[in-house]
Protein backbone atom coordinates (compact mmCIF):
# COMPACT_ATOMS: atom_id res chain seq x y z
CA UNK A 1 0.00 0.00 0.00
CA UNK A 2 2.83 2.39 0.81
CA UNK A 3 4.26 1.92 -2.66
CA UNK A 4 0.90 2.57 -4.33
CA UNK A 5 0.31 5.72 -2.29
CA UNK A 6 3.81 7.00 -2.99
CA UNK A 7 3.53 6.39 -6.74
CA UNK A 8 0.01 7.86 -6.85
CA UNK A 9 1.26 11.03 -5.15
CA UNK A 10 3.91 11.37 -7.85
CA UNK A 11 1.15 11.27 -10.46
CA UNK A 12 -0.46 14.33 -8.81
CA UNK A 13 1.72 17.44 -9.31
CA UNK A 14 2.46 19.38 -6.11
CA UNK A 15 0.79 16.73 -3.92
CA UNK A 16 2.96 14.98 -1.33
CA UNK A 17 2.61 11.37 -0.22
CA UNK A 18 1.72 12.62 3.27
CA UNK A 19 -1.07 14.81 1.89
CA UNK A 20 -2.47 12.01 -0.24
CA UNK A 21 -2.34 9.62 2.72
CA UNK A 22 -4.37 12.07 4.82
CA UNK A 23 -6.96 12.44 2.04
CA UNK A 24 -7.31 8.67 1.68
CA UNK A 25 -7.79 8.19 5.42
CA UNK A 26 -10.39 10.96 5.45
CA UNK A 27 -12.31 9.59 2.46
CA UNK A 28 -11.96 5.84 3.07
CA UNK A 29 -11.69 5.73 6.86
CA UNK A 30 -8.98 4.21 9.03
CA UNK A 31 -7.32 1.81 8.87
CA UNK A 32 -6.44 1.81 5.19
CA UNK A 33 -6.45 -1.56 3.47
CA UNK A 34 -5.69 -2.72 -0.05
CA UNK A 35 -9.39 -3.49 -0.49
CA UNK A 36 -10.31 0.07 0.45
CA UNK A 37 -7.81 1.49 -2.04
CA UNK A 38 -9.60 -0.36 -4.84
CA UNK A 39 -12.72 1.71 -4.08
CA UNK A 40 -11.18 5.18 -4.28
CA UNK A 41 -12.57 7.45 -7.01
CA UNK A 42 -11.46 10.48 -8.99
CA UNK A 43 -14.19 12.51 -7.27
CA UNK A 44 -12.87 11.60 -3.82
CA UNK A 45 -9.36 12.69 -4.72
CA UNK A 46 -10.61 15.86 -6.38
CA UNK A 47 -12.78 16.91 -3.41
CA UNK A 48 -10.04 15.90 -1.00
CA UNK A 49 -7.77 18.51 -2.55
CA UNK A 50 -10.43 21.20 -2.36
CA UNK A 51 -10.23 24.05 0.14
CA UNK A 52 -11.89 23.64 3.59
CA UNK A 53 -14.95 25.67 2.54
CA UNK A 54 -15.72 23.15 -0.17
CA UNK A 55 -14.61 25.32 -3.04
CA UNK A 56 -11.74 24.11 -5.17
CA UNK A 57 -8.45 25.83 -4.47
CA UNK A 58 -7.85 26.50 -8.14
CA UNK A 59 -4.41 27.98 -7.61
CA UNK A 60 -3.25 24.72 -5.98
CA UNK A 61 -5.08 22.47 -8.44
CA UNK A 62 -4.09 24.13 -11.71
CA UNK A 63 -1.31 21.59 -12.22
CA UNK A 64 -3.57 18.60 -11.45
CA UNK A 65 -5.60 17.51 -14.46
CA UNK A 66 -8.24 14.82 -14.89
CA UNK A 67 -5.67 12.47 -16.51
CA UNK A 68 -3.50 12.97 -13.39
CA UNK A 69 -6.40 11.95 -11.16
CA UNK A 70 -7.21 8.93 -13.34
CA UNK A 71 -3.59 7.78 -13.30
CA UNK A 72 -3.42 8.18 -9.51
CA UNK A 73 -6.60 6.13 -9.09
CA UNK A 74 -5.26 3.43 -11.41
CA UNK A 75 -2.11 3.21 -9.32
CA UNK A 76 -4.05 3.06 -6.06
CA UNK A 77 -6.14 0.23 -7.51
CA UNK A 78 -2.92 -1.67 -8.20
CA UNK A 79 -3.35 -1.72 -11.97
CA UNK A 80 -0.26 0.29 -12.93
CA UNK A 81 3.08 -1.25 -13.83
CA UNK A 82 5.53 -0.98 -10.95
CA UNK A 83 2.96 -1.04 -8.13
CA UNK A 84 3.97 -4.55 -7.13
CA UNK A 85 7.10 -5.15 -5.09
CA UNK A 86 9.48 -8.08 -5.45
CA UNK A 87 9.23 -10.78 -2.80
CA UNK A 88 11.85 -10.90 -0.05
CA UNK A 89 13.32 -14.24 1.00
CA UNK A 90 13.96 -15.42 4.57
CA UNK A 91 17.41 -14.82 6.01
CA UNK A 92 19.02 -15.89 9.27
CA UNK A 93 22.34 -14.89 10.77
CA UNK A 94 25.07 -17.11 9.39
CA UNK A 95 23.11 -18.16 6.28
CA UNK A 96 25.59 -16.47 3.94
CA UNK A 97 29.17 -16.48 5.31
CA UNK A 98 31.30 -13.54 4.25
CA UNK A 99 28.27 -11.46 3.28
CA UNK A 100 27.45 -7.78 3.70
CA UNK A 101 24.08 -6.04 3.88
CA UNK A 102 23.27 -3.52 1.17
CA UNK A 103 20.40 -1.03 0.91
CA UNK A 104 19.23 0.31 -2.45
CA UNK A 105 17.05 3.40 -2.82
CA UNK A 106 14.18 2.42 -5.10
CA UNK A 107 10.84 3.58 -6.44
CA UNK A 108 9.71 0.92 -8.90
CA UNK A 109 10.19 -2.82 -8.85
CA UNK A 110 13.68 -4.13 -8.21
CA UNK A 111 15.55 -1.07 -9.50
CA UNK A 112 18.20 1.29 -8.19
CA UNK A 113 16.32 4.44 -9.22
CA UNK A 114 15.76 6.41 -6.02
CA UNK A 115 17.08 9.60 -4.47
CA UNK A 116 17.81 9.20 -0.76
CA UNK A 117 15.46 11.99 0.30
CA UNK A 118 12.50 11.01 -1.88
CA UNK A 119 12.67 7.27 -2.68
CA UNK A 120 9.56 5.28 -1.83
CA UNK A 121 11.40 2.39 -0.23
CA UNK A 122 14.72 0.69 0.35
CA UNK A 123 15.47 -2.76 -1.03
CA UNK A 124 17.71 -4.59 1.43
CA UNK A 125 20.00 -7.35 0.18
CA UNK A 126 22.45 -9.76 1.74
CA UNK A 127 25.37 -10.15 -0.67
CA UNK A 128 28.44 -12.39 -0.75
CA UNK A 129 30.66 -13.73 -3.55
CA UNK A 130 28.18 -16.48 -4.43
CA UNK A 131 24.72 -15.08 -3.81
CA UNK A 132 22.52 -11.98 -3.93
CA UNK A 133 19.46 -12.35 -1.70
CA UNK A 134 16.68 -9.78 -1.26
CA UNK A 135 15.84 -10.08 2.45
CA UNK A 136 13.65 -7.05 3.19
CA UNK A 137 11.70 -4.12 1.73
CA UNK A 138 11.37 -1.02 3.89
CA UNK A 139 8.85 1.70 3.13
CA UNK A 140 10.06 5.28 3.51
CA UNK A 141 6.54 6.74 3.41
CA UNK A 142 6.68 7.61 7.11
CA UNK A 143 9.58 10.00 6.49
CA UNK A 144 7.09 12.66 5.41
CA UNK A 145 5.73 12.85 8.96
CA UNK A 146 9.11 12.78 10.72
CA UNK A 147 10.73 15.84 12.28
CA UNK A 148 14.03 14.88 10.64
CA UNK A 149 13.38 13.06 7.36
CA UNK A 150 17.04 12.26 6.71
CA UNK A 151 17.48 10.78 10.19
CA UNK A 152 14.28 8.74 9.74
CA UNK A 153 15.56 7.27 6.49
CA UNK A 154 19.02 6.60 7.91
CA UNK A 155 17.42 4.77 10.83
CA UNK A 156 15.59 2.49 8.38
CA UNK A 157 18.88 1.15 7.00
CA UNK A 158 21.22 1.37 9.99
CA UNK A 159 21.79 -2.41 9.95
CA UNK A 160 23.25 -2.16 6.43
CA UNK A 161 26.89 -1.52 5.56
CA UNK A 162 26.44 0.00 2.09
CA UNK A 163 23.78 2.21 0.48
CA UNK A 164 23.33 2.80 -3.26
CA UNK A 165 21.41 5.89 -4.40
CA UNK A 166 20.95 7.99 -7.54
CA UNK A 167 21.64 11.12 -5.49
CA UNK A 168 22.05 12.24 -1.90
CA UNK A 169 22.73 15.64 -0.35
CA UNK A 170 25.50 16.56 2.05
CA UNK A 171 23.40 16.70 5.25
CA UNK A 172 21.89 13.32 4.40
CA UNK A 173 25.34 11.83 3.78
CA UNK A 174 26.35 12.88 7.28
CA UNK A 175 23.28 11.16 8.78
CA UNK A 176 23.90 7.98 6.79
CA UNK A 177 27.58 7.80 7.76
CA UNK A 178 26.68 8.46 11.40
CA UNK A 179 24.39 5.41 11.19
CA UNK A 180 27.41 3.34 10.13
CA UNK A 181 26.43 3.04 6.47
CA UNK A 182 28.74 3.75 3.49
CA UNK A 183 26.81 5.79 0.85
CA UNK A 184 27.48 5.14 -2.84
CA UNK A 185 26.05 7.51 -5.47
CA UNK A 186 25.65 6.20 -9.02
CA UNK A 187 24.93 8.69 -11.78
CA UNK A 188 22.57 6.43 -13.73
CA UNK A 189 19.60 4.29 -12.76
CA UNK A 190 20.07 0.55 -13.10
CA UNK A 191 18.61 -2.82 -12.21
CA UNK A 192 19.44 -3.49 -8.57
CA UNK A 193 20.88 -6.91 -9.26
CA UNK A 194 23.18 -5.53 -11.98
CA UNK A 195 24.58 -3.06 -9.45
CA UNK A 196 25.06 -5.82 -6.91
CA UNK A 197 26.67 -8.14 -9.46
CA UNK A 198 29.41 -5.54 -9.92
CA UNK A 199 29.79 -5.36 -6.16
CA UNK A 200 30.16 -9.14 -6.07
CA UNK A 201 33.09 -8.87 -8.48
CA UNK A 202 34.80 -6.43 -6.11
CA UNK A 203 34.11 -8.67 -3.12
CA UNK A 204 35.71 -11.56 -4.95
CA UNK A 205 38.64 -9.63 -6.41
CA UNK A 206 40.01 -6.92 -4.17
CA UNK A 207 37.71 -5.43 -1.49
CA UNK A 208 38.94 -2.35 0.38
CA UNK A 209 40.08 -3.05 3.96
CA UNK A 210 36.91 -1.67 5.58
CA UNK A 211 34.78 -3.94 3.40
CA UNK A 212 37.05 -6.94 3.91
CA UNK A 213 36.70 -6.45 7.67
CA UNK A 214 32.89 -6.53 7.40
CA UNK A 215 33.17 -9.72 5.35
CA UNK A 216 35.14 -11.36 8.15
CA UNK A 217 38.49 -11.48 6.35
CA UNK A 218 41.38 -11.79 8.82
CA UNK A 219 43.55 -8.67 9.18
CA UNK A 220 46.64 -10.43 7.82
CA UNK A 221 44.75 -11.37 4.66
CA UNK A 222 43.33 -7.96 3.87
CA UNK A 223 44.92 -6.38 0.83
CA UNK A 224 45.62 -2.68 0.58
CA UNK A 225 42.92 -1.00 -1.45
CA UNK A 226 44.46 0.89 -4.36
CA UNK A 227 43.15 4.42 -4.86
CA UNK A 228 43.20 3.78 -8.60
CA UNK A 229 40.55 1.08 -8.17
CA UNK A 230 37.59 2.79 -6.47
CA UNK A 231 34.67 0.71 -5.28
CA UNK A 232 32.35 2.92 -7.30
CA UNK A 233 32.06 6.55 -8.34
CA UNK A 234 30.57 7.76 -5.07
CA UNK A 235 30.13 11.42 -5.87
CA UNK A 236 29.31 11.99 -2.20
Amino acid sequence: MALRIGLAARALPDVSAKQLLEILIDKLGPPLTEEKLTRVTVTQLKTGLASPDGEEDTEHLDAVTIPNYKEAVRILWGEAEGTELPEARPYGDGDMPGSIRVAIASNVGERMDGHFGSCLHFLVYQVNKQEIRLIDLRSALGAGQADDRNAFRAELIKDCQVLYVVSIGGPAVAKVIKAGVYPMKLSEEAEARDVLAKLQTILDRNPPPWLAKIMGVAAKDRVRFAAAEPLEDRGC
